[in-house]
């Protein structure tokens, strides 16, 4: 596995937009487009170049692939593309603070999420009894709800499904040879399933 992590997001302007639109395929040019705030635009685009650094696509390679799409609308790569990757699975993540991909010979999941406060509905409505428990007996609600939701997403993502059942059994289904990292820095929490 491997991954990378785009944190500084002062680099987010219209201008970096411009530059890395001719550097990508026409697929992600026009996904990137369809977003109307320069951060949606920029971070389509930046995930996508990530992807070729990980995946080591060459200049012309990048511009050619395109993704498929299972019908939890989880991209992949197309068969031609995947049997010539070494790490033919990936993962694509990002917030208002971080942009994130990650590469695998197996499945792969990632989720990055912002700490920010959320209402007690969403806790109720997302999280089991046991670790509504753990967010309240935290000293950091906020970023104790998005480490179990990062976790939470970053499975549904390994698993290419989505949110499609209840997310407050997601946890409790996590088999014991899939493995999560959690990074938590100051402003944003990311989990990798692998």
């Amino acid at each position: 596995m491997r991954y990378l992590i785009f944190d500084n997001m002062n680099e987010c302007t219209e201008q970096a937009v411009t530059n890395m639109l001719p550097l990508v395929s026409p697929q992600r040019q026009e996904q990137a487009l369809k977003f109307r705030h320069v951060f949606g635009q920029f971070a389509c685009l930046k995930s996508f170049v990530m992807l070729s650094e990980l995946m080591q696509w060459t200049a012309q390679e990048i511009t050619q692939v395109e993704f498929i799409y299972n019908e939890h609308g989880k991209p992949l790569l197309p068969n031609e593309w995947k049997n010539r990757m070494a790490t033919p699975h990936f993962s694509i993540s990002h917030c208002k603070q971080a942009i994130v991909v990650a590469v695998c010979e197996s499945p792969i999941g990632v989720d990055v999420e912002s700490i920010r406060n959320v209402d007690a509905a969403l806790i109720e409505r997302t999280m089991n009894s046991q670790e509504q428990m753990y967010i309240h007996a935290s000293c950091n609600p906020a970023a104790a709800f998005t480490e179990l939701w990062t976790r939470k997403e970053s499975f549904l993502k390994y698993k290419g499904t989505g949110i499609v059942d209840s997310l407050q059994d997601t946890l409790i289904h996590i088999p014991d040879n899939v493995k999560q990292q959690i990074y938590k820095k100051p402003n944003y929490i990311l989990t990798i399933t692998s």
